[in-house]
């Protein structure tokens, strides 16, 4: 379950869909829209994508981590439009059999996420300024 959304992520549906029997260990990622990034305010960020690639390239991107891992289920989410500061904007979810497997899936998820797949954000500042950042720039 890969897909784009302008609506709020749903955590629990996120866990829902990806426990199972045979997962011993699921691992949620909620990347959320923090005030301060460096020595900058922000007070909102806004989201855009090419939409079509951006799902193509989630579901590669699930492809290749259950291809590197013996993952049970994988979910990633990311957020569309103007998000307020502690609003959910990505989610990684994933299951699998042992926790190792869980975490490190899911770390390689969201860093290739942001790395790779055409979303843009857009930084808007508490002076009124805003500034579109490259995923690239980001601090981890």
């Amino acid at each position: 379950m890969n897909y784009l959304t302008r609506e709020p992520i749903d955590p629990a549906e996120l866990l829902a869909r990806v426990q199972s029997p045979q997962a011993g260990a699921v691992v949620l990622f909620l990347g959320t829209v923090r005030q301060f990034t460096g020595s900058r305010e922000t007070v909102a960020l806004d989201y855009e994508a090419y939409a079509e690639m951006a799902q193509q390239q989630m579901a590669r991107l699930e492809q290749q981590a259950r291809s590197r891992w013996k993952l049970v289920h994988c979910a990633l989410v990311h957020r569309l439009g103007h998000l307020e500061l502690g609003e959910a904007s990505v989610a990684v979810a994933v299951s699998a059999a042992h926790r190792r497997e869980a975490f490190e899936a899911a770390r390689w998820l969201i860093d290739t996420l942001k790395k790779e797949v055409p979303i843009w954000k857009k930084e808007n500042w508490a002076d009124g300024t805003t500034q579109w950042v490259h995923p690239q720039q980001e601090q981890q």
